[in-house]
């Protein structure tokens, strides 16, 4: 058996090496951000299950089995919801190196015919107006660590037009004061998954109980440390600790606080929507909440009314 020499076996391992390192950051490319990976892995426990159940192979998928799922999730499922399930079953296909038929005649008939019986239309967070958003906040009393936590969670969450996530991955070293206000810097996030360097900025109200900054700077005293989560869990006998919130949390407490109609996307869209109503043009609403397009702006503004912010008001006549 004839000896690898010093010099082929180190290529050897550096080939080897370099062969993980593609693998590793190919499938980091293809995994998409944390959250959705988190909603890809539940669409493909179901559909795993419908298969079980159903007798049919998983992967590689057949069209004939892609549009009998669509069948059945059409009865149960919004057009969005069904959108997504068939992204994570694309996104499996992709990592293991196979096709998914969705480009299939059969598969597109189905889903167009989906899309014309159920409507597109997706049900998005309502926002509440400035004056609901300040009879919630002079109403929070702060004499405790669970209600100071809150409001500050809110007028954070509202005044910097933050995702969930985004809050609750924030720590105390994220948080720059000034006499001019607070910066928040920020890591990864949904509009930014290359840990790019981004910042918002949130400014003093002239009303103490409504602003955002000296509510934060109370909150931070009461924390009494310079490092870890911002937002954590409080135990019961309002005892703090230092386990970070989880965003469901969050969601929790605007229903609680704003009503249930409510959730934690309605900090950010409600941010937008005033802030538009207030005279703000796009790019002055794009600094603080970090979309890309203007196109993302009017997605997220909420005009119910049809007299708010319409050109008809504008003719001169």
């Amino acid at each position: 058996m004839q000896e690898i020499s010093p010099i082929e076996h180190n290529t050897l391992a550096n080939v080897q090496t370099l062969a993980e390192k593609v693998d590793t950051y190919g499938r980091k490319g293809l995994e998409g951000a944390a959250n959705t990976q988190r909603a890809y892995r539940a669409d493909l426990k179901h559909f795993q299950n419908w298969c079980e159940k159903n007798n049919f192979t998983m992967m590689p998928v057949s069209a004939s089995t892609l549009s009998g799922y669509a069948a059945h999730l059409a009865d149960t499922h919004k057009w969005s919801s069904i959108n997504r399930r068939f992204a994570a079953i694309s996104k499996l296909h992709h990592l293991n190196n196979l096709a998914t038929p969705t480009q299939d005649r059969q598969f597109k008939a189905v889903m167009e015919g989906i899309k014309r019986i159920k409507g597109i239309r997706q049900k998005q967070a309502p926002a509440f107006n400035i004056k609901e958003i300040k009879n919630v906040l002079r109403s929070i009393e702060t004499d405790t660590n669970t209600l100071l936590r809150n409001k500050a969670i809110l007028l954070l969450g509202f005044t910097g037009a933050f995702r969930r996530s985004e809050l609750v991955a924030l720590n105390l070293e994220d948080l720059t004061f000034s006499e001019d206000g607070l910066i928040v810097s920020m890591g990864n996030s949904k509009t930014n998954q290359y840990g790019d360097y981004e910042e918002k900025a949130i400014f003093y109200s002239p009303e103490t109980v409504l602003c955002p900054v000296r509510t934060l700077q109370t909150w931070i005293t009461t924390l009494a440390r310079g490092a870890g989560p911002l937002f954590v869990r409080i135990r019961k006998g309002d005892s703090l600790t230092e386990e970070r919130l989880n965003d469901k949390t969050v969601n929790d407490l605007v229903k609680s606080y704003l009503g249930e109609k409510y959730s934690a996307h309605s900090l950010r869209a409600s941010f937008i929507t005033i802030a538009k109503l207030n005279g703000a043009d796009d790019s002055e609403v794009m600094r603080q909440t970090k979309h890309k397009t203007s196109a993302m702006i009017i997605r997220y503004t909420r005009l119910e009314n049809i007299k708010q912010h319409n050109a008809a008001m504008k003719l001169g006549l």
